[in-house]
Parts: structure tokens; sequence; C-alpha cells
């Protein structure tokens, strides 16, 4: 079994994806394994190809980041997604987070932290660009958990096991390997339980198992 992190870059401007997809080369515990140049395109590669996280351009043309997102969680994609882009405008981080990125980087970064970061979101942790606060992350996804009247009482053993299992960061992979299951069946039980608790990350997931003491 590939222990590697897969992921999936999408971002209209190829020097960039290039250069992202380079410095993953370098790593050993993570690989690039498709790259996007459209909202469209991703939303069809994230569904052929289940990746671990996608890193995602907020300012595409046509079809934007936001809007991508939305897209990728409507389809029930479960991967991490950590949004990338030149905007630290707050109404920008708060629109990201809301419609379930699991991260916000800025594109300034030095690149050793971008691999932190990305490495980071790749086990389950959510991810913020120094100059953005996690409480207002944390807040925001709090906030949006709270307009739903989920219920924890309609969740099989099953899918009680798995959530435990995310919040501890795990992937899909070391779920399946763990659990003695295929990973297609560790993918239908997230998206089960995401819909049963009104969830659209994984990071969101893991904060609802802390608060609700799961």
């Amino acid at each position: 079994m590939n222990d590697k992190a897969q992921i999936l870059l999408v971002d209209d401007h190829p020097l960039l994806r290039t250069g992202v997809a380079q410095l993953i080369a370098l790593e050993e515990d993570m690989e690039t394994i498709s790259e996007a140049s459209n909202g469209e395109e991703a939303v069809a590669l994230a569904i052929e190809l289940d990746p671990d996280l996608i890193l995602l351009d907020l300012n595409m043309k046509g079809m934007n980041g936001i809007d991508t997102l939305s897209a990728l969680r409507d389809a029930e994609i479960t991967s991490r997604i950590v949004m990338f882009t030149v905007s630290d405008n707050q109404e920008d981080v708060v629109a990201a987070l809301q419609a379930g990125a699991d991260g916000y980087l800025l594109k300034d970064m030095e690149p050793d932290d971008l691999i932190k970061k990305i490495r980071l979101a790749a086990h389950g942790q959510l991810v913020l660009s120094e100059e953005l606060t996690e409480l207002l992350a944390l807040a925001i996804q709090s906030k949006s958990r709270k307009d739903n009247k989920s219920d924890a009482k309609t969740m099989t053993k099953r899918e009680r096991q798995i959530l435990k299992l995310i919040s501890a960061g795990m992937t899909n992979k070391h779920i399946a390997r763990k659990l003695d299951i295929t990973e297609g069946t560790v993918k239908v039980h997230i998206k089960h339980l995401f819909k049963k608790l009104g969830l659209k990350s994984r990071v969101e997931a893991a904060i609802w198992a802390m608060e609700n003491k799961l």
C-alpha cells in the first residue's frame, strides 16, 4: 500500500504548479498525482483520483476557488482541501472556511514553511499562514456547525470509530488498514458521517468530535 500523501494541485498558473510540484517531489512522504488548471477539471480529477489533499487556488479565471471548493464538497469529495492564494482578505478567509476548506495558505510563504504546512494538512490538521488567526477560523467553523441540528445518536458504531480515527489525523488509507476494511468503504462511511452531522471537512469533523467529547 502506498503511504505517500497524494496531492492534487489546482491553479491556473502553470509555472506555479510546476514549482510546487517540484518542491513536493523532493519529499519522501508525499507526491503530486495530478494537476488541474481550472475548477471544472479539478472536480473531475478529484472524483476520479480521490486525493488525500487538494491545494486549491482562490483567484482562478472562470470558476473561482470558492465555487470550486463548494462544487467539490457538493460532489461529496472528502479530501482535505487547502486554499492557496495571494489574498489575505478576512472575507476570503471566512468564505473559504465556511465553504469547507481545511486550511488557508498564502503564496508568499517560504518553500520550507509551505512544505511543512502541506504535510500537516495531509495529516488532518487545520493549516493557516502565520498572518491569519486560527482562533478566528475555529470560531467561524463552530458558528456554522451550531446552525445545524445534527444528532450524534444517528451515528453507527462504525461511523463513530471512523470519526475518532479522523480526529487522530489518520488518512483514509490508514483508517482502512486499522479497521481491516477497504479504502472505498471508509470513503462511503465518511460521506454518510458528514451528511448526518452537517459537516463539510475533516477538520470540522475532528473539532465536532472534540466538542462532543467523542
